[in-house]
């Protein structure tokens, strides 16, 4: 199982020489997919402007699976997300929308920054309660397969 998060089309811009769309866009999608998530937990650009706070991505994981190309249709889903004080690992998966295959898996770790000083800090009660309640009303349908950045969290012991 998955949770959809928004349908993308390559476009031909996007393609390379060899006839398929170029791993830059792979992550321009992934990225517009998880902006819908920042935006549900209150990080996103609305967040950044209004209360200069956002998350940076800070390291990745993509697989590329097999190819898409011009015209074709992918699903954005969410597999797997989980976070701490500060930090916060999810994973994408991108699904031809026409043919049903995986096309690409993108892990992220991403921080939580305060652009006022460009330091990472820890996310506010209300912003841990969004994620929480996410993740609590949805960890049956991830289905993460292997995870590359889980061990950057710092989860509490308590």
């Amino acid at each position: 199982m998955s949770i959809f998060l928004k349908t993308g089309r390559v476009r031909s811009e996007w393609t390379d020489y060899n006839g398929h769309m170029n791993l830059a866009y792979y992550i321009h999608l992934f990225d517009t997919a998880w902006e819908t998530m920042l935006q549900r937990f209150k990080m996103g650009e609305d967040s950044a402007k209004l209360e200069k706070r956002t998350t940076f991505a800070v390291e990745s994981h993509t697989t590329y699976d097999q190819e898409v190309k011009v015209g074709e249709e992918v699903d954005m889903n969410l597999i797997f997300i989980d976070f701490d004080k500060k930090r916060v690992v999810y994973k994408l998966e991108m699904i031809n929308k026409e043919k049903k295959y995986l096309a690409a898996t993108s892990e992220v770790l991403s921080v939580y920054v305060d652009l006022g000083i460009r330091k990472v800090v820890e996310f506010e009660k209300e912003k841990v309660h969004l994620i929480n309640e996410f993740i609590n009303n949805n960890k049956d349908q991830f289905n993460p397969g292997e995870l590359t950045l889980i061990s950057r969290l710092k989860k509490s012991s308590s």
